[in-house]
């Protein structure tokens, strides 16, 4: 059975243990992903979620309004079956790490960027065992290779749900710093997304807000929020 039908067919959804998680069934059925693998979610949290997502359907099956079990597909048939890869390409955030790029002029932005970025490389080299050096312009930083192998080792040490999540946090705000500080609960996720957008509200608050821009990054900024709450679900 695939688990994206086109029109809803069932009449209950319900969540079951299973000896590797928990299974959302549709009238007794396991649902299964895209990639036809068993939708096997590692927490009763998430899976309720699921189930309510796929409850909640009328008529057509919209995946739009289907984040969680979107998510929870991602981690099975993408992360899991090249976690190394996913990995490894989300460790390289840290060797340009948002946070550690700050502008030459003007001082008030300047200013702005280290007293609100400072702190959260500082709890970084307490909490991560990483210190990472900020640097004026734009040129390549190099930083210190045990700092970036620890965060990379953090990554690899998430399971296939939780990077699902992960990657998006650290694709979503252009930092691993930012993205480790709210999958750990330094920042509240609202608190971070306005973090990794210090320079954009610069900018706005200086010749004023496109409209296009602004709806883009509604959509950039739920997305970030949902991956935040799914990392809390894995």
């Amino acid at each position: 059975m695939s688990a994206w039908a086109a029109k809803r067919f069932w009449k209950e959804a319900t969540v079951e243990p299973d000896q590797n998680g928990f299974s959302v069934l549709l009238d007794g059925r396991p649902v299964k992903t895209p990639a036809k693998s068993p939708l096997i979610l590692p927490t009763q949290a998430m899976a309720d979620a699921v189930a309510r997502e796929w409850d909640a359907q009328e008529g057509k099956v919209d995946p739009n309004t289907m984040p969680v079990t979107r998510s929870a597909n991602a981690a099975i048939d993408k992360v899991a079956t090249q976690h190394a890869e996913v990995a490894a390409l989300l460790a390289e955030y840290g060797a340009t790490d948002l946070l550690c790029y700050r502008a030459e002029t003007p001082r008030e932005l300047v200013e702005r960027q280290a007293q609100i970025w400072d702190p959260l490389l500082d709890w970084a080299a307490d909490a991560l065992d990483a210190r990472l050096v900020p640097a004026t312009g734009v040129m390549f930083v190099p930083q210190d290779a045990g700092a970036l192998q620890r965060l990379a080792n953090r990554v690899a040490a998430l399971d296939a749900y939780q990077m699902a999540a992960f990657h998006d946090l650290v694709g979503m705000s252009g930092s691993l710093v930012l993205a480790f500080a709210t999958a750990l609960d330094r920042l509240p996720a609202q608190e971070a997304w306005a973090i990794s957008r210090l320079d954009e509200t610069w900018q706005e608050e200086q010749w004023g807000q496109d409209d296009d821009a602004t709806a883009q990054a509604e959509v950039k900024k739920a997305a970030f929020l949902h991956a935040k709450r799914f990392f809390d679900l894995a």
